[in-house]
């Protein structure tokens, strides 16, 4: 039987914070929920509209008029300003609303499909008591109805395999837009961000092609940050060559964050100067600066954008973050930002266990939060190859089930693709692993992990003499990382298998030197020194080693064996009769 299709207008609307006002009244909230969506009957029926379907917290409404369906939506949110009057704060039910034009499955009175997908997704993000729309709805409204849109640019919204180019309807528009303090709370969508033209400090009219494209290009890689909100290209231009109020352009945007920089060539040489500000309050959060010789400039642009998107990344998870810990009612992407915090500050126990405690925290509220699984199972991955646990097969089983999961929700997810790859390395199956960080760098060229992963696959390949230049890669991407020092020992370590040891030496020293809490660097270290007769340096970084992990054996260590090939083996036992000469227990 042939699948009917139709194309239709679809309107999504959810409840804010609808968790929290069930857990602290069950019945009240549903009274006062199911009341409001009586309430909006009426004008669903006055724009052509029909109920498809409730939840417990939303309702999912058809139209055969985008323009009726936002105006609909309008009429919705005006209402529910009224109906909130004089009703207090912490009880108010507030709506956010997302509306898509697109085919629709039809399955009875069921409607099914990306069409539908879509405008939930954009209901996701639009602010609470505001209307979001898609680019397919904004060309049909546009000029049509009294209201006025912010193009946010393309957003990549979850589940959805291609980026949709969202438009949020303007604060006052087409009438009042519910903004008590409750909503000012909430604010701006988190990680939202939005990248202002670089400035061309020099005044050569032909260095702004550079400027540009520094610009453009930054832009377009923040937008690949999982969950990140990012203005787009032609609405940042529009700010171009103005004197700008960053708290006025973090209000019209609706975003958290500005960045701002300069460029600024001097002879052979150029500088390149950005900040990262709070657009709520003004505060400059980080800063950076590049001071380079001129070679080629696309090459030079290319190295600029990818080591600001990473450690750019690693900033506003850090803000965000801080954010969170003052939220009074924390939602799922609220705990998984703390996680991935705690895991930034190192791969200690006590990091991975309030990491993996926000996590659990973050799945609870949301099942289907896949950067909260592949926390999970990055924190069981992570215990699975330390060499802590005798449940390694367990650990890196549930990991990759996890990761699975996840994949199954995100097919383009680049970290998903990442963290899948590192553990099929570490479990004997290198070429496949090797197969999925390509992937991931195919989705994400500034992915530096899979770089480094793909290190480790090759040593695991008895090709340890190819670890270094990976390595090098990552670290060139992102030299800062909160990996870096892991990166380092990895290299060290593939230095210890090629009989290297001086060189592996250098490289361990400078891994323990950026992070002294991996355990693993100083038993890499203490073997690299023992190889080299430095029989008291290495006793001292064993001992250290012991300190931090004071269960390793060698039993343990060869039992965690990634590979079952020959070469790799034989350079392993190589490693561990250097812990066997500074006296590290057999088992």
């Amino acid at each position: 039987m042939a699948e009917t299709r139709r194309l239709a207008a679809i309107l999504a609307a959810d409840v804010v914070g609808y968790s929290r006002l069930m857990g602290e009244d069950e019945a009240g909230t549903a009274k006062a929920v199911r009341e409001h969506r009586e309430a909006a009957t009426p004008i669903v029926r006055e724009f052509g509209g029909r109920l498809v379907k409730t939840t417990g917290d939303g309702m999912l409404l058809e139209f055969p008029s985008v323009v009726a369906a936002v105006e609909c939506a309008i009429a919705i949110q005006k209402q529910m300003v009224e109906r909130n009057t004089g009703v207090p704060e912490a009880k108010r039910i507030v709506y956010r609303i997302g509306v898509n034009l697109g085919d629709v499955l039809i399955d009875g009175d069921d409607i099914l499909g990306d069409g539908v997908n879509i405008a939930a997704r954009l209901e996701s993000i639009a602010e609470p008591g505001g209307i979001c729309i898609s680019g397919s709805a904004y060309e049909h409204v546009r000029g049509r109805i009294e209201a006025d849109f912010t193009d946010l640019g393309e957003q990549s919204l979850k589940n959805i395999t291609r980026p949709v180019r969202a438009y949020a309807l303007k604060s006052g528009s087409a009438g009042p837009t519910p903004r008590d303090s409750a909503v000012e709370r909430s604010g701006p969508p988190r990680l939202s961000i939005v990248v202002l033209p670089f400035t061309n400090l020099g005044g050569d009219l032909e260095q702004d092609y550079f400027v540009d494209g520094v610009t453009e290009s930054l832009t377009t890689d923040l937008s690949r940050i999982s969950g990140s909100f990012v203005i787009g290209r032609n609405t940042a231009y529009s700010y171009k060559g103005k004197q700008i109020d960053l708290k006025q352009i973090g209000r019209e945007l609706n975003v958290r964050y500005v960045l701002e920089g300069s460029v600024q060539r001097s002879g052979n040489r150029l500088r390149v100067n950005v900040q990262l500000i709070d657009a709520n309050t003004g505060a400059h959060l980080w800063a950076e600066r590049f001071d380079k010789p001129v070679a080629d400039l696309f090459d030079m642009q290319d190295e600029i954008v990818a080591r600001l998107a990473n450690q750019l990344g690693m900033q506003l998870i850090a803000a965000e973050a801080r954010r969170a810990e003052q939220a009074p009612d924390p939602d799922s992407m609220d705990l998984y930002f703390q996680g991935l915090a705690c895991l930034h500050k190192g791969w200690i126990a006590e990091n991975l266990a309030r990491a993996r405690g926000f996590f659990d925290r973050a799945l609870a509220i949301d099942p289907s939060n896949i950067d909260a699984l592949v926390g999970v199972a990055r924190i069981d991955l992570l215990r699975g190859i330390d060499f802590s646990s005798d449940d390694r097969v367990v650990l890196l089983a549930r990991a990759e089930a996890n990761v699975t999961k996840a994949l199954s929700l995100a097919p383009d997810h680049a970290a998903v693709h990442m963290y899948l790859g590192l553990i099929q390395i570490h479990t004997n199956r290198p070429a496949q692993g090797i197969a999925e960080c390509q992937r991931a760098l195919a989705l994400d060229r500034n992915l530096a992990s899979a770089h480094a992963s793909i290190g480790i696959a090759k040593y695991n390949l008895g090709r340890a003499e190819e670890t270094e230049p990976h390595i090098n890669e990552a670290l060139h991407l992102s030299p800062r990382d909160s990996a870096a020092n892991i990166w380092l020992a990895i290299a060290g370590i593939s230095k210890l298998f090629l009989s290297s040891d001086e060189e592996a030496v250098a490289l361990l020293r400078r891994s323990v030197q950026i992070n002294r809490n991996y355990h693993n660097a100083h038993f890499y270290l203490a073997a690299a020194l023992a190889h080299l007769g430095r029989l008291n340096e290495a006793r001292a970084a064993s001992q250290a080693g012991l300190a931090l992990n004071p269960t390793l054996t060698i039993s343990r260590m060869r039992a965690g064996a990634s590979s079952d090939n020959p070469t790799y083996l034989a350079q392993r036992e190589r490693m561990l009769d250097g812990l066997r000469k500074v006296g590290v227990a057999e088992r």
